[in-house]
């Protein structure tokens, strides 16, 4: 009957120093990989990159809602090094040139592809 609960203690205790043997290489390989991620400059760059992506959609949407001939209500803007894809629907054809013209006199961009697309005046 002894030997029995020596033999699971035994496999308890082999179980337990697995468990944090295998915890510890885990977090070791994380911690590598964080530190590995941290140094790398390009890490930092795509931050940078996201940051300036939202900065330059935020003007290309406040330059399209200052403007009164353009209906910015269902327009989303998204941006990419400075390429500006405008997708969504506004009433009138003439509305889809104009978002145009006036994304490209936004300093900074590159490129406006238009998505948008005519939708009928709900009343």
């Amino acid at each position: 009957m002894k030997a029995l609960q020596v033999f699971k203690l035994a496999a308890a205790t082999a179980l337990v120093a697995a468990s944090l043997h295998a915890y510890a290489q885990d977090d070791a390989a994380s911690g590598a990989a964080a530190a590995a991620q941290q140094a790398s400059p390009s890490h930092a760059l795509t931050k940078q990159e996201k940051a300036a992506n939202r900065a330059l959609s935020r003007k290309v949407r406040s330059a399209l809602a200052k403007d009164k001939k353009v209906d910015v209500a269902k327009i989303t803007v998204r941006v990419r090094d400075g390429a500006v894809v405008l997708q969504g629907s506004v009433p009138e054809q003439s509305q889809i040139e104009h978002a145009t013209e006036v994304a490209k006199g936004v300093q900074g961009v590159t490129s406006v592809k238009n998505a948008l697309t005519i939708r009928p005046n709900e009343s």
